[in-house]
């Protein structure tokens, strides 16, 4: 039971005005609305208990009680708020280091908290019975798709990804009910990749969203929702910490399918590192005679 703040954090922005009260008060002081009613909550934050309940529904949370449930679980783990930290002018490349890596593992574990292992075990049923898997994503998220289109391919899964958008959208229209198509976006607002997504779906394909907590337009087109957790800021809005967690949960995905067919995978990828080492051969011993 955790991953109170996390949702928090994730949809803050989206919020109404109300219901942003009441999140930046548990934002603000966790420890103390743990301990606090409905009624109490209300009062502190300035809002309504009406707030508070659509609060919760916002979040996907079965009730204020679980909301508390999931903020304690939070603070037991944690002994308080971690919060990523931002590079700032004249950091030293020591600072820069620590805060690099404290925000990509901060990230990943705030995933790990909010990822449904529901959908999870669906995402990979869904991808080990397709026959084909289409990854579709814009700039650095094309980049999470090619590497998944590697990934899959040394297990012998017919995959593509598509660096042009029309090109992702005029293949999203050939996909039928046996095929899977994964869209991966941070945001869930990126055009491209929402128009493939739901071209995909509305020709029977199974859709896979990769994307940010909360409510996006790339969810109405997703039958199957993975979120991720990444507070993208100032500096970091560059898809930092939030493709480091795209490429944790291809991971995932990968390792899943691989595993519901172990020893076929494992020859496939013995067979893939042989013809690598046999070019990587090949190509020295012509450098060499040259």
């Amino acid at each position: 039971m955790h991953g109170g703040l996390v949702r928090l954090r994730e949809i803050l922005e989206g919020l109404n005005p109300s219901e942003k009260k009441v999140a930046e008060y548990v934002l603000a002081h966790p420890e103390r609305m743990i301990e606090l009613s409905v009624a109490q909550l209300a009062e502190a934050s300035g809002a309504s208990q009406a707030a508070i309940i659509r609060l919760c529904k916002s979040m996907g949370v079965k009730g204020y009680q679980d909301l508390k449930l999931k903020v304690a679980g939070d603070l037991r783990e944690t002994g308080g708020v971690q919060g990523y930290q931002e590079i700032r002018p004249q950091d030293s490349i020591a600072t820069i280091v620590q805060h690099v890596s404290n925000n990509n593992i901060q990230a990943i574990h705030d995933t790990v908290k909010i990822l449904d292992l529901e959908q999870v075990s669906k995402a990979v049923e869904a991808l080990h019975q397709a026959k084909r898997i289409y990854f579709f994503g814009i700039g650095a998220s094309n980049l999470i798709g090619q590497d998944a289109q590697q990934k899959f391919l040394r297990i012998n899964r017919t995959c593509f990804c598509f660096a042009d958008p029309h090109v992702q959208l005029a293949s999203a229209v050939t996909l039928t009910e046996e095929d899977v198509a994964v869209g991966i976006s941070y945001s869930g607002e990126t055009k491209e990749v929402i128009a493939a997504l739901k071209a995909a779906q509305q020709n029977g394909a199974v859709t896979i969203g990769i994307t940010k907590y909360g409510s996006t337009t790339l969810a109405q087109y997703t039958d199957i929702p993975l979120c991720i957790s990444s507070t993208e800021n100032e500096i970091r809005s560059g898809a930092m910490s939030s493709r480091i967690t795209q490429l944790n949960v291809i991971d995932i995905l990968y390792l899943g399918v691989a595993s519901n067919n172990y020893e076929q995978s494992v020859m496939y990828l013995d067979r893939s590192r042989q013809a690598i080492r046999e070019l990587a051969n090949g190509m020295a011993k012509l450098n060499h005679k040259s």
